[in-house]
């Protein structure tokens, strides 16, 4: 609740009253009379009587904050409350799985580029398939026993050294491979060291073709010059119909003599590979527009990216319309002989491609021109945060953030009144399984960890991801080209859910009441492509991954519920329509058809 002004207790300054008595039988001098006469008034020229006033020299913002000495002021007048939360108090004074800070992760890999650490290590900007470089750089999280002796004791003694995870790509290499690292004890010293890290995979090494997502495989210049150069004509040709002036553009005009206004995008398939013996995908064609997720051509490419040589890269298979073709030159020879079988002619209403854009079109619905209501905490936030350790409690609960690349946001040290109920609350894996009657659709089983749902987290937009006086926290991740931190990567507020919790209205005494259904939630959302995720505590939002924004939400009720949402938005992963389609999805524009996808998402929860 609001505090008002307290009111200071006029305290009196006046002096004591003393009354005068009179000596029986003594007559007063009338010179002693005037000297005390002087005396008063002497008194009162250098005697200056204040009286206090009534109102509170004190300003009072919630509980916490004071500003004392300040002036005084009307009683009436109210002071905003701070929208800043209060101070949490963690039960330990470490967070054994925080991120890894940018200061840490530079130091590490500076640590491994040194000349004596002798790995003959290519920074991951410049890297190319047949160097090593440093994939990711990650926190390890301790083992469980030893962060649960640790909080049992508190001894400084007791906590758990502060490991790193290392994948480096040993492209290079006689043999490729990928490994595993252990890097620590951190800071790096002259105590750190790097060992082989086999608790994960059980194995020491990975085949080079399972190494992890890297848009090289389909961003090098050898890609092009020997799979878009040998169908530069069909693309060119005005008569070719569907694919009517179009021309190759994947972000690399320059290396494809491409226009500014060049209008074709690609995409990969995945997996890769089922078990590391190759590494292939399907390549898929679509406008470059506004939402090109939504304007598939009929055309794809199957493209062999195996071992760390792009010379020996090559194209498989061509197909378009239903009709597989072996190589480029047999493409082109029906291209020109007239043999190859086209889809029909673009129409006007195919030209225009605006439905697909992210602005606003058409007339404001009724009463759409005022402003929606908002959630507003009166009398100041409800919950507490640490932001150093990232630790946050509210109405009995607290827990621990953590934040990786591969899955985003993870809870840890999850208590309810004092007591732990869950370890560990993190999500293990989103899988988006597709269908469709092409070769791109049909082969699509997308497992969003591996193209790291942390690493796509972007900062989130106040007022709609999250509400206007949310709370917003960080997270800094590494990948093979860059390392980021992103300011608004989590977001943490309290809501009303709008209904209550529990409540009768019964008849007899004291049988009615009703206790509302206050939430807090702690969200992240991760932009995985088409796809984006939204995730969030008490609830859990994700989605899977077309790359939309996926939603994580993890929602905590007063009564000791724990809620897990995922959710997604943002673009579908389309197909191109045609009537051989209709088994496998529904037509959502004249040559869009949205697939019938499986999605999956799994969680880990331990006590």
């Amino acid at each position: 609740m609001v505090r008002r002004y307290e009111q200071l207790k006029a305290v009196s300054l006046d002096e004591p009253k003393h009354e005068l008595t009179r000596a029986p039988n003594r007559i007063t001098s009338p010179r002693l009379g005037v000297a005390f006469i002087v005396i008063l008034v002497l008194a009162s020229l250098t005697v200056i009587q204040v009286r206090p006033s009534t109102s509170s020299p004190e300003i009072i913002f919630g509980d916490t904050e004071t500003l004392a000495g300040g002036p005084s002021y009307d009683e009436n007048i109210k002071i905003c409350v701070s929208n800043i939360p209060p101070p949490a108090r963690p039960p330990a004074p470490i967070n054994p799985w925080a991120s890894l800070t940018i200061d840490e992760t530079v130091e590490i890999q500076n640590w491994l580029l040194s000349p004596q650490m002798n790995l003959n290590l290519t920074r991951g900007d410049a890297a190319r398939p047949s160097d090593n470089s440093i994939y990711m750089i990650q926190t390890y999280y301790p083992p469980k026993a030893d962060v649960l002796k640790y909080f049992s004791s508190l001894d400084p003694r007791d906590a758990p050294a502060r490991f790193a995870r290392v994948t480096i790509h040993h492209g290079a290499a006689m043999d490729p491979v990928i490994r595993d690292y252990l890097v620590g004890p951190l800071p790096v010293t002259l105590a750190t060291e790097m060992t082989h890290l086999t608790e994960i995979y059980h194995t020491e090494t990975l085949p080079y073709n399972a190494r992890g997502y890297d848009a090289l495989d389909w961003n090098l210049p050898e890609i092009y010059t020997k799979i878009a150069a040998p169908l530069m004509d069909a693309y060119k040709a005005s008569h070719f119909h569907r694919l009517a002036r179009l021309v190759f553009l994947i972000s690399f005009q320059e290396l494809l003599g491409g226009l500014p206004n060049d209008t074709l995008v690609s995409l990969g398939s995945g997996p890769f590979s089922f078990d590391g013996s190759f590494r292939r995908f399907w390549l898929n064609w679509q406008r470059d527009t506004p939402g090109f997720w939504l304007h598939p051509l009929n055309l794809w490419q199957y493209i062999d990216v195996s071992g760390t040589d792009p010379s020996k890269w090559d194209q498989r298979k061509i197909v378009y319309n239903h009709q597989v073709f072996d190589t480029a030159e047999s493409f082109m020879d029906a291209f020109h002989n007239g043999t190859l079988k086209r889809v029909p002619p673009v129409t006007e209403q195919e030209e225009d491609l605006s439905w697909s854009t992210r602005e606003r079109i058409g007339p404001l619905r009724d009463l759409d021109n005022l402003p929606g209501p908002r959630s507003v905490s009166f009398a100041g936030l409800r919950f507490r945060i640490d932001h150093d350790l990232q630790y946050v409690s509210w109405m009995g609960w607290g827990l621990y953030l953590g934040f990786d690349r591969d899955m985003g946001l993870n809870l840890w040290d999850i208590r309810f009144r004092n007591e732990r109920i869950i370890y560990e609350l993190k999500p293990q894996e989103a899988l988006a399984q597709y269908t469709g009657n092409d070769p791109y659709k049909s082969s699509t089983a997308l497992l969003d960890s591996y193209f790291g749902m942390g690493q796509s987290v972007r900062d989130l937009l106040p007022g709609y991801d999250c509400p206007d006086e949310a709370i917003y926290l960080p997270a800094t991740t590494f990948s093979a080209t860059e390392m980021m931190t992103r300011k608004r990567a989590i977001c943490v507020f309290e809501q009303d859910s709008g209904r209550p919790i529990s409540r009768h209205l019964g008849f007899g005494r004291s049988e009615f009441g009703a206790v509302k259904g206050y939430q807090l939630v702690i969200r992240s959302v991760a932009t995985v492509g088409n796809y984006d995720y939204l995730v969030s505590t008490l609830r859990l939002v994700s989605g899977h991954h077309d790359y939309a924004f996926p939603k994580f939400e993890y929602i905590f009720h007063i009564d000791g519920t724990i809620e897990v949402r995922v959710s997604a938005s943002g673009y579908l992963l389309s197909g191109f329509w045609d009537e051989e389609q209709g088994a496998y999805g529904s037509k959502i524009w004249n040559t869009t058809c949205m697939p019938s996808p499986d999605a999956f998402n799994i969680y880990r929860s331990c006590k």
